[in-house]
């Protein structure tokens, strides 16, 4: 496997050191496979131990309480719509209602949607389809219009 890339069926692998009419290189070959194996599986469990060493080393382990008020980032948000650089980095704050493990806070609430009745539509001035999507964008005219900038 090592100089291979794969996993190759080698006579090797088949042979019984029992057997007498093995030739003394082929079992010797034999075990010089085994100790290569044997020290890549080492060389690869130590390499693991000390990168995790110094990933946890660099890493600060964050210490959220139940009620604390969070940020949540949109990095991998897909419903906001618009130019990329003018998205909101973070929304919220949301309240951390349940602590899952010793490192990840979950689930967060939705803070309530206000509902103003000065916001109620009057008209619906044009409707569209998204393209290549199964949803309707509005533009409508509320009642009384609030011009928020």
């Amino acid at each position: 496997m090592l100089e291979k890339g794969w996993n190759p069926r080698l006579p090797a692998d088949t042979l019984r050191k029992d057997l007498i009419d093995i030739h003394p290189t082929a079992s010797s070959f034999n075990i010089m496979l085994d100790k290569v194996k044997h020290h890549a599986k080492q060389s690869m469990t130590d390499a693991f131990d000390y990168a995790k060493q110094k990933w946890d080393k660099s890493q600060k382990v964050p210490d959220f309480k139940v009620g604390d008020l969070v940020l949540d980032s949109t990095l991998n948000y897909n419903s906001i719509k618009g130019p990329k650089k003018l998205k909101y980095s973070y929304v919220g704050p949301f309240v951390i209602v349940a602590l899952h493990g010793a490192k990840n806070p979950t689930p967060l609430t939705v803070p309530p949607v206000e509902q103003n009745e000065d916001r109620k539509i009057k008209k619906v001035i044009k409707e569209r389809r998204l393209r290549g999507k199964n949803q309707r964008e509005y533009l409508v005219r509320y009642r009384n219009p609030v011009h928020e900038h």
